[in-house]
């Protein structure tokens, strides 16, 4: 256990998913050291999602600059965590010249990587359910140095300026809708677009309620092929939200569908019920299944073979629940 630190720097270089999941370990250092000064380092834009976190008093953008480098080390923190085992981390560690700094033995690291580390963690230990699988890949690190939380469940803040720019976005839209994000980081994630427009017809013509599509910049052409012909009842988001604006539109969805990548994160993140399609990787080591968030996975492991209408029934008898609620 690693005591009296009293400015903490927690590293965090991975993409949009892990940043999210990452959210019950800054929490946790937060609850176990209410009176620490708590940072985190993330790669930019990722910055957004976390500006309004009450359990930060610091979000740092990565920026590829001597000054930059020399900021970080006048911060003179206390301890440094590196949440992630790529060298870029662990270099930026040893830069801040931290009294205390924590990393994880990786075989098959440079043998530099384990010398820039203080404390190097050799025995990460896997915690059972109910602990959130995702957000355990952090927090076995934090829990190595006494540093835990009872609620492990990721949870992302939105800003009041960040909701009302993604309410003027959806001023066009139903009273009724979903999110639906179908692009993914790597193809082999993706379902058919044409399986996509299938659903949100569906969704329309059984349930009356709209899509919006949500995506990055470079996934607006594609959005926008899919929402062409249905101007009443699809509407396309895709690369017109920052990453916080982005969340505050999740939170007020009544749904999200999606397929294996950051936005199903997000959403489950503010509290909005979710639906990703997974395949083929295995979703057990990064998310729970309970009423709220559901998974569909093909029986063969293939996404080319899932077919509508497993999802479309799932995505009713959720809505169907959403709305008996009070």
């Amino acid at each position: 256990m690693i005591v009296d630190a009293r400015n903490i720097l927690l590293i965090q270089l991975g993409d949009i998913g892990d940043v999210v999941i990452t959210s019950p370990t800054i929490r946790a250092f937060k609850e176990t050291r209410p009176q620490s000064h708590l940072a985190i380092l993330v790669r930019k834009p990722y910055g957004s999602l976390l500006i309004a976190d009450p359990h930060l008093d610091e979000v740092i953008e990565l920026e590829k600059s001597l000054c930059f480098l020399r900021r970080l080390r006048a911060s003179r923190y206390d301890l440094v965590v590196d949440l992630r085992t790529g060298d870029r981390g662990a270099f930026l560690s040893f830069l801040t010249g931290a009294h205390e700094r924590v990393g994880c033995h990786i075989g098959g690291k440079q043998f530099w990587h384990d010398l820039v580390f203080t404390t190097v963690i050799r025995d990460l230990r896997v915690a059972p359910p109910p602990v959130h699988p995702g957000a355990d890949q952090s927090l076995r690190v934090a829990r190595h140095i006494g540093v835990d939380t009872v609620n492990s469940t990721p949870r992302l803040y939105t800003s009041a300026q960040d909701t009302e720019r993604a309410r003027a976005l959806l001023a066009a839209c139903p009273a009724r809708w979903v999110t639906i994000n179908p692009f993914a980081r790597w193809q082999y994630k993706e379902w058919a677009d044409e399986k996509w427009t299938q659903v949100i017809d569906r969704l329309w013509q059984e349930q009356q309620i709209a899509t919006v599509l949500v995506g990055s910049s470079d996934e607006s052409t594609r959005a926008a092929a899919l929402v062409t012909g249905r101007a009443d009842h699809a509407f396309n988001l895709a690369g017109k939200t920052t990453l916080g604006e982005l969340a505050a539109l999740l939170a007020m969805s009544t749904l999200h569908l999606g397929v294996d990548s950051a936005a199903p994160h997000i959403a489950a993140a503010v509290g909005t019920p979710t639906l990703t399609i997974h395949g083929p990787t295995d979703w057990r080591g990064w998310r729970l299944v309970d009423d709220r968030h559901k998974v569909v996975t093909p029986d063969s492991g293939k996404l080319e073979q899932l077919e509508v209408e497993p999802v479309i029934a799932v995505a009713n008898e959720m809505l169907r629940r959403i709305h008996a609620l009070p």
